[in-house]
Parts: structure tokens; sequence; C-alpha cells
């Protein structure tokens, strides 16, 4: 079973930029399809963006053309570059197999103040 940790996460103006990473510390992720999650306070998990094990990428609507994500296979690593952040970006941000598997990690909070 892939075990996940996410990192990078943090407090940052409106219209800044963090770069979160998730790291396979067991299994490996290379021949896998990923997904950014994100959950906000009091609302559902919803996908961010999800990678084929190839590189093909899918964004949702609320964040395409400010958020990126890639893959480095060689160090078994999903990013996700955050640009222009806003405060609706806020939420804990997770990542996971695509589609999801039932384990999730700690995630890793995002926090956009205004």
């Amino acid at each position: 079973q892939v075990q996940l940790v996410e990192s990078g996460g943090g407090l940052v103006q409106a219209g800044g930029s963090l770069r979160l990473s998730c790291t396979a510390s067991s299994g490996v992720i290379r021949w896998r399809a990923m997904g950014w999650y994100r959950q906000a306070l009091g609302k559902q998990r919803e996908l961010v963006a999800r990678i084929s094990s190839v590189g093909v990428t899918v964004h949702a609507d609320p964040v395409k053309g400010r958020f990126t994500i890639s893959r480095d296979n060689n160090k078994n690593t999903v990013y996700l570059q955050m640009n222009s952040l806003k405060p609706e970006d806020t939420a804990l941000y997770f990542c996971n197999t695509f589609p999801a598997s039932s384990t999730w990690g700690q995630g890793t909070q995002v926090t956009v103040s205004s």
C-alpha cells in the first residue's frame, strides 16, 4: 500500500504562491495516476488536479490557469504549484491516487489571507 506525505503548505497573502509536494514514503507511484484534492472547512473534499502516469494533466475549473500539477517519477513525488492564490483556496490539501484510495494522509494546510 502506498503511503503518501504532503508538505509545503503555509500562510500566504492573496496573490502569493506556494508549491506543495507529495512524496511516497512507501510504495511506488510512477505507474499510477495521481491527484491533488482539497477540503475547506465545512465543505466536501474536491479534486483540484490530476496527472496520469505519463504526465497528462487535468485541472479543475476554479484553479485552471493558476495551479499546475506535475510529477517527478525519479523522486517518487508529485507537485502542485499554486500561483495567484485567493482566499477561497484556503483548505487542507491532500494527494492521493486517482481515483482516490480509501487511505488519506495528514494533508498540508494552505491558508490565504485577504
